[in-house]
């Protein structure tokens, strides 16, 4: 994984060791930083990792 990898849901959860209802909750609530491509979200490895 590189540092600016982007990282869709499942990655992300998996990433955290969270479950992907979580991290959508978590993502809708600006409790992780990520940005929505259509209706799907992504999230930069770097700004999870800050």
């Amino acid at each position: 994984m590189t540092k600016d990898e982007m990282m869709t849901i499942k990655k992300l959860a998996e990433y955290l060791k969270i479950a992907e209802k979580t991290a959508y909750c978590f993502a809708a609530e600006g409790k992780v930083p990520g940005f929505k491509v259509g209706s799907a979200w992504r999230f930069r490895k770097s700004e999870i990792d800050r």
